[in-house]
């Protein structure tokens, strides 16, 4: 078993096609095909089923890509561990809430990449529960997410707290308290979000039942704020991005509490310069 027919196995499995695998390993299908009919051969089973001229991943190929996986990481951390005072360079997979993606990164990714170019990053958006999947799965070096839990194989720590702000079209006049908020329509993130856990709690400790429409984009729900269709709770890293020009006004009200992001690694993803520069700006920029 070499880490070529692995590379290639990987690849094909993430792309789906050979011939797409090919063009990214700059390499002929024809070699790829047969590198991983061997490694079939040398492992006893069929890592894909051919279906016609397509082909899609067999239940042993799901359980050797998991392994493959860690084994390609694990092969990427020894090289960066023969030198760790290097220059950082390579790869960076970083995964974030969308609010994070949208209202917190743009500044710093500019920074971080002028600062180190060598870099290629790769900035991933999700819900937190995909984010930290592919944490697990080595598929992400590292995820930014809003809620604090513990997950098998991963370290964490607190990155910055997002302060939260009801907004509104100025068209709708001041928003005082929840009363004011009588008749309105709250256009938030679907379920699983923290900040809309937040808004529902508030509303349900004060006795509101407002309808909520989910809209997976603080694009969308900008745009149907400004247009004057109703509210959202939003962090103050996506108001002061575009909700503010976008003339909308925010509130703050003291129940709706900060909520921390954290930054997800893998325990076992060892030195790796690229991540360590990611997550020292990040302490910079935010502290």
């Amino acid at each position: 078993m070499e880490l070529a027919q692995i590379r290639m196995f990987k690849t094909v499995a993430d792309v789906g096609s050979i011939a797409r695998a090919a063009e990214l390993l700059h390499c002929v299908p024809s070699n790829i095909t047969a590198r991983i009919k061997a490694l079939e051969a040398e492992l006893g089973v069929a890592l894909f089923l051919r279906e016609g001229r397509g082909l899609r991943i067999s239940p042993s190929g799901q359980t050797f890509l998991a392994y493959a996986s860690k084994i390609l990481a694990l092969t990427a951390e020894a090289r960066r561990a023969v030198d760790p005072a290097a220059e950082p360079s390579g790869p960076l997979r970083i995964g974030a809430i969308e609010s994070s993606a949208t209202g917190r990164l743009p500044r710093l990714l500019a920074k971080f990449h002028k600062r180190y170019p060598a870099v290629a990053l790769e900035l991933t958006t999700g819900t937190w529960g995909q984010l930290l999947d592919d944490t697990v799965s080595h598929r992400l070096d590292g995820a930014i997410v809003a809620v604090d839990v513990e997950r098998a194989h991963l370290k964490r720590t607190p990155m910055y707290r997002e302060e939260l702000l009801l907004i509104a079209s100025t068209s709708l006049g001041p928003v005082r308290d929840i009363a004011d908020l009588q008749d309105k329509t709250v256009f938030m993130w679907p379920q699983g979000c923290p900040y809309r856990a937040a808004l529902e709690h508030w509303l349900l400790r004060q006795g509101q039942a407002l309808p909520i429409v989910s809209l997976a984009s603080y694009g969308a729900i900008v745009g149907c704020v400004s247009a004057g269709a109703g509210v959202a709770l939003v962090p103050k890293g996506v108001f002061d991005q575009y909700a503010k020009g976008a003339g909308c006004a925010g509130y703050e009200f003291p129940e709706l509490t900060a909520i921390d992001n954290l930054f997800y690694w893998h325990e076992n993803a060892g030195v790796h310069p690229a991540r360590e520069a990611f997550v020292a700006m990040l302490r910079e920029e935010f502290a």
